[in-house]
């Protein structure tokens, strides 16, 4: 399994070799070093944990500076599940780059998606709205009746205005279109969740 973490930073147009042209999100990829390695017997499961960005020393407390050890001072962590095979293969203090990956890998990518504070039902359902008609007051984007017979009860799940977006989204079958070495930079086609400078993980499988 190859896994990376990366900062989102905008959209552009990529020009394929057929001519083709692909909206494509341009991902910074700073080194990610591994921090720790967990198996079975110990743990209870397989993973590698990966550090991610730099912190400064006056923000980290002495339980992660002695976690992190001689391996740097990082913004954050995630845990990427591995076989037990691809576990034994790294060692606490590696490095992996934008190199992990090459053009035409499918990849999955995760982030926290743009928060939008709180919306109507218009924008966070997609609700019609009321009809643009004589006789209608301040109503055009209002949610209307929830239905009766509900004892002046709402039920769960009921679609209500509220805080829409700031949530963990998850993409598939996304591609890799090219990796710049030099920038440390991934070229991934189509759109990814967050805004610039939000953290990504980019796993494929």
């Amino acid at each position: 399994m190859k896994f990376i973490l990366g900062t989102k930073k905008n959209m552009t147009e990529y020009f394929a070799e057929d001519g083709k042209m692909h909206a494509a999100t341009i991902v910074a990829i700073e080194p990610v070093v591994v921090t720790q390695i967990k198996n079975m017997e110990k743990d209870g499961y397989t993973a590698v944990q990966v550090g991610y960005g730099v912190r400064k020393e006056k923000n980290v407390t002495k339980a992660l500076k002695g976690h992190f050890g001689d391996n740097g001072l990082f913004m954050s962590t995630r845990e990427f599940r591995v076989s037990a095979d691809e576990a034994g293969k790294m060692n606490s203090g590696d490095k992996f780059t934008s190199e992990v990956f090459a053009a035409g890998d499918v990849v999955t990518v995760s982030g926290i998606s743009k928060a939008k504070g709180f919306q109507g039902v218009i924008k966070r359902h997609n609700f019609k709205g009321g009809p643009r008609s004589h006789g209608q007051k301040h109503s055009e984007r209002a949610p209307g009746s929830i239905g009766g017979g509900l004892r002046n009860r709402v039920p769960k799940g009921m679609r209500m205005g509220g805080r829409m977006g700031g949530e963990r989204i998850t993409v598939s079958n996304l591609k890799v279109l090219a990796v710049d070495a030099e920038t440390n930079t991934l070229l991934i086609s189509g759109a990814v969740p967050g805004r610039r400078g939000t953290m990504l993980e980019i796993v494929m499988k």
